[in-house]
């Protein structure tokens, strides 16, 4: 297929356009790199199935394609809460202008949502009905918010005009082409372990997330964007739950780090904790993730000891 990927320089979306380049498609990437990075994607520039377009998607774009896989939105809390009036027009601007494009052509397209459609949840593990525990006010609420957005407007662009759409509610990612300062956890915890900087755990460590490798969650995706007649959503993550605690004693381990934990307080709205409910993943697209923590995570480490 002809494939548009937005937030082709992107963390995900780079490896996106990676793995379906290695699958014989032809790939447009769109990306404004307001906080994807061409480093990411160079290593594919001279690919000639491989296109790249310097595009923001809160204005309308005009390309011909078969699929639209949409992920360009800030990701991080550090960019979102940052720019969060930028974030919120990509999720809906965004949104809208990439809906278009899919119903004048015809393609079909994938939404990019999050398990931050969740917020702080009060149902544990989470399912995709369960409706979430969101503040609309906060400052996490333009990507919380922005993305919910996005999955009605997908859903109203799917049944009032037909527009073959799917959605999946991702949960917390990490691999290689993680950002240094994207302030997440899994990347903040390994640039100060490498750097023998203490290690900072917000709140008192005991808040639980679910981590997937990246590699997997791009297995997921690209299933889903392939099944016909499945609009979603569909979490996709791993069930492997751990803790702040867990998670960088686990980091200094394997980075063979001397760091210290250092606590500072916990901030607004920050969910305690998090994990998805595969069960439609499973039974839908024979699909669950494969990398143990460990593998993943030094594959992580070697990546991040290159950059740094």
């Amino acid at each position: 297929m002809k494939i548009l990927v937005t937030g082709a320089a992107g963390f995900l979306g780079s490896h996106l356009v990676e793995r379906l380049l290695n699958e014989g498609h032809d790939l447009i990437g769109v990306d404004n790199f307001f906080t994807g990075n061409k480093s990411n994607i160079a290593h594919l520039l001279d690919n000639p199935k491989f296109e790249l377009v310097r595009h923001d998607i809160t204005f309308p774009l005009y390309l011909e394609c078969e699929a639209i896989l949409n992920f360009a939105c800030p990701a991080s809390p550090v960019h979102y809460q940052k720019f969060p009036v930028q974030t919120m027009k990509t999720n809906v601007h965004g949104a809208i202008n990439v809906l278009g494009l899919a119903k004048r052509t015809g393609a079909r397209i994938l939404q990019a949502s999050t398990s931050e459609v969740y917020g702080d949840p009060e149902e544990h593990p989470q399912t995709e009905q369960y409706r979430g525990h969101v503040n609309p006010l906060g400052p996490r609420a333009c990507y919380d918010e922005g993305k919910r957005a996005a999955e009605t407007l997908f859903m109203d662009y799917y049944r009032q005009f037909g527009v073959d759409v799917k959605i999946v509610r991702i949960f917390n990612t990490y691999g290689p082409r993680m950002a240094i300062d994207d302030g997440r956890v899994v990347s903040n915890f390994i640039v100060s372990a490498l750097r023998g900087e203490s290690i900072t755990i917000y709140g008192d460590g005991s808040q639980t997330r679910s981590f997937c490798y990246v590699d997997d969650l791009v297995d997921g995706i690209i299933r889903m964007l392939l099944i016909p007649g499945v609009t979603g959503p569909i979490n996709l993550g791993t069930t492997f739950e751990m803790s702040m605690i867990e998670l960088a004693e686990l980091i200094l381990k394997l980075s063979n780090s001397k760091s210290k934990l250092s606590f500072e307080t916990l901030p607004i709205d920050d969910p305690r904790q998090r994990r998805p409910d595969l069960s439609l993943a499973k039974k839908i697209l024979d699909w669950e993730p494969k990398t143990e923590p460990e593998e993943g995570l030094l594959k992580t480490i070697e990546y991040f000891k290159k950059v740094i």
